[in-house]
């Protein structure tokens, strides 16, 4: 036993925060990662594309000059990464900074990818790109309600226990069906691989109506910052996964005539606050998540909450 203890003082470790968005995870994990002299990765699956910055609320370029961050602004949105290619990267980067600092700050709100940072995830098979892309188009045109008969119908054990609303997961579950004939639980092993560096989980949350207002203000803020020009500048790429995402799909309806601006606008509030629920819904699972209510913690608060 003494020897076991010995080896949990001696590894490093990793802060993961996480929480939904606009709960304020940036400010805390900036504030976390000074106060212990370390650097940052990212685990945000939209924020880590070059050509994405208004609509994935990426950090400010002081928040940015702050701290050393990895997975921000580093890929572009040509490319499809995936939580395979996040664990692949994430653990990359985790050594090479813990061969000079003892911890290290993880922030995020992508649960998929922070399990697979964690427990490792399955290797899944290829993907034609004319499958996926195919997927991508029935789904600009037909909606989420297509996607969702299409699984109901093909793979019911699948959607028993699906995200039935996060078209990311459920485009993902119809790749792999169209591509193997197979449900995409065939290729779920769900054995957690050991890390060799010690975890510490904290949640940050907010009262509803709290959250709501802030989602509101953020979005508001996203219009004056000039969302609108962003998502036409990456018009050329609109048919690519991170995409199909709240804040450039419902822009892309509007500059394609199909709703007015007005309701754009309404409609990102709207599915950022029914992505935000999500995201608590799946991190709420996790046991291991010590949460802290940021109604009730100023960031230097939480930051002594963690570390104490």
């Amino acid at each position: 036993m003494k020897n076991k203890e010995t080896i949990l003082k001696i590894n490093p470790t990793i802060y993961i925060l996480v929480g939904p968005t606009a709960v304020g995870k940036t400010a805390v994990s900036i504030a976390l990662a000074r106060a212990l002299n370390t650097e940052i990765i990212s685990a945000d699956s939209r924020q880590c594309f070059n050509e994405l910055s208004i609509g994935v609320a990426r950090p400010s370029q002081e928040e940015l000059a702050a701290v050393q961050h990895y997975f921000i602004a580093d890929h572009s949105v040509e490319r499809d990464i995936n939580a395979g290619y996040f664990e692949k990267f994430a653990l990359e980067k985790a050594e090479t900074v813990f061969s000079k600092k003892e911890q290290l700050v993880m922030v995020g709100g992508t649960g998929l990818y922070i399990r697979a940072f964690c427990e490792g995830i399955d290797p899944m098979p290829q993907i034609a790109p004319s499958i996926r892309e195919a997927i991508i188009a029935n789904y600009t045109s037909k909606g989420l309600i297509w996607l969702q008969a299409e699984l109901k119908h093909r793979d019911p054990v699948f959607w028993e226990t699906a995200e039935q609303s996060n078209p990311q997961r459920l485009m993902r579950a119809l790749e792999v069906l169209n591509a193997t004939g197979k449900s995409i639980l065939v290729f779920r092993t769900a054995q957690k691989k050991q890390r060799s560096f010690n975890i510490v989980k904290i949640g940050l949350e907010m009262p509803k109506e709290l959250l709501t207002d802030r989602i509101n203000a953020r979005v508001d803020q996203m219009i004056q910052d000039g969302l609108m020009d962003e998502v036409q500048s990456v018009l050329p790429f609109r048919n690519k996964p991170a995409l199909q995402t709240v804040g450039y799909k419902e822009v892309f309806d509007y500059l394609d005539g199909n709703i007015s601006k007005e309701e754009a606008i309404i409609q990102i509030k709207q599915h950022t606050r029914q992505y935000a629920k999500r995201q608590m819904t799946w991190f709420k699972k996790d046991p291991e998540i010590k949460w802290i209510n940021m109604a009730e913690h100023t960031i230097e608060d939480a930051v002594l909450k963690i570390l104490s």
